[in-house]
């Protein structure tokens, strides 16, 4: 287990970081337990995948549960679930965007991002958001709402993830998420874009070298978006539609575009048409853009895929293909983000508690940094792909996780691993005293 980028070295990085969040608000309770034990008890949640903090709260009082929660995370003392809510509701979710930060650096100093680098030595950086709670009853300050026109109104949370990305690969490093709130605006593409603003704005500051090229879906291919793309010095491939587009579409159709087309050894054609230095709209005609449209025919011509993109990297034949996989990669987000923890354990949709303040937004955001911790020990670790390779499915893998850690006592988590991996080839003798 290589010593910073296993889950040793990781969570001995995150409880560093917790420690020098400042207590803004102290809530004056008979029983006073330290920031850093109530939340690295919130990421112990998410870390084992309990699917309530209730059912989390029930078992921790067994004396394995805190002893296990001292020795793996590090934890003195355990609060209970209303002790931990009413804590981490007084949080501001930007405070904890630390711990992402420090967990990408050591990836970096690893050399564990090499094999990411795309076009230019680039990081590919898929943004885009996703619902994660809704609710006619239980709302908080920061809730969005919908009001509909039987007079009901719905409370939401929603957030805005960003994770490196690349088409070569399942595994997606996330960055800190931006929470959507109520603030951001009344409609879907205000609040992405107020939301976008901020977390840009925050990477940027965050990883001012960084080289990035985001890829986003059609939403963000306006100029105000751009522009501000431009300013944070980031490349970007934006997706972009017919029917949100005309004046581009237009322009392009009665242009001198350059098009060529390969074929697959399964028959597949794959078309490609781009032209450079095109404006953008009517409205800001100095706003270039380069513009690529990608087919996939099958053999008999019929359209199997139709994508196209704005970019701000000049385009030729050599690296149209490369933009048009940059440009797609954007599902990784979708796919091997939103799914996996909506439908893989991680219970991203359950309301773990609301609060009255950042109650919810805390937890989405230890919850994402739980999925970081994850995807990082399957960049890194051998034996937690072991572990996993030996469950074969996460779900069944967070179940023996949840198990072992629940009945026996472990000193070390190469010890918790181990067994997983190994559990089919050893006698499971398990310290049961």
């Amino acid at each position: 287990m290589r010593k910073y980028l296993s889950i040793d070295g990781l969570l001995a990085s995150v409880r560093k970081s917790f420690s020098k969040i400042d207590r803004d608000v102290e809530i004056k309770l008979t029983r006073t337990i330290s920031l850093q034990d109530c939340l690295m008890s919130g990421l112990a949640v998410f870390g084992f995948k309990f699917p309530s903090l209730l059912k989390f709260d029930q078992n921790k009082e067994e004396p394995k549960i805190k002893k296990n929660l001292s020795t793996l995370y590090g934890v003195k003392e355990t609060p209970s679930d209303t002790y931990l809510r009413e804590r981490l509701d007084e949080i501001s979710p930007q405070k904890l965007r630390r711990p992402f930060n420090k967990l990408f650096a050591l990836l970096q100093r690893g050399k564990a991002l090499e094999n990411f680098q795309y076009l230019n030595g680039g990081y590919l950086l898929s943004l885009d958001g996703t619902g994660q709670y809704s609710s006619e009853k239980i709302h908080c300050q920061e809730c969005c709402e919908k009001h509909h026109r039987s007079g009901k109104t719905s409370y939401y949370h929603q957030m805005l993830g960003a994770v490196i990305v690349h088409p070569d690969q399942k595994i997606v490093v996330p960055l800190a998420p931006e929470p959507i709130t109520k603030q951001d605006g009344n409609n879907k593409n205000d609040c992405e874009r107020n939301a976008a603003k901020r977390l840009l704005e925050n990477i940027r500051r965050e990883h001012p070298h960084l080289k990035l090229i985001v890829v986003e879906d059609g939403l963000s291919s306006n100029g105000p978006h751009i522009e501000l793309l431009k300013s944070l010095k980031m490349s970007f491939i934006l997706g972009a539609k017919p029917e949100d587009h005309k004046f581009l579409f237009d322009w392009v159709s009665h242009a001198k575009c350059e098009e060529y087309e390969e074929v697959d050894k399964h028959g597949i054609r794959h078309c490609y048409k781009f032209i450079n230095a095109v404006p953008l709209n009517e409205a800001r005609f100095n706003l270039q853009v380069n513009f690529l449209e990608y087919w996939e025919k099958d053999s008999n011509g019929k359209i199997i895929q139709h994508f196209s993109w704005v970019t701000d990297m000049k385009i030729n034949k050599k690296n149209a293909q490369f933009i048009m996989k940059g440009g797609r990669a954007r599902w990784r987000i979708e796919n091997e983000t939103f799914n996996t923890l909506k439908n893989q354990g991680y219970h991203f949709e359950h309301n773990y508690g609301h609060g009255n303040r950042h109650l919810c937004s805390v937890f989405t955001m230890l919850m994402m940094l739980s999925f970081l911790i994850d995807q990082t020990q399957m960049l890194c670790c051998p034996l937690f792909q072991a572990a996993k390779k030996s469950a074969r499915t996460y779900r069944d893998l967070w179940y023996e996780m949840r198990t072992l850690f629940r009945y026996a006592l472990w000193e070390t988590w190469e010890s918790f691993y181990h067994t997983i991996a190994h559990a089919s080839s050893i006698q499971l003798k398990l310290n049961t005293s």
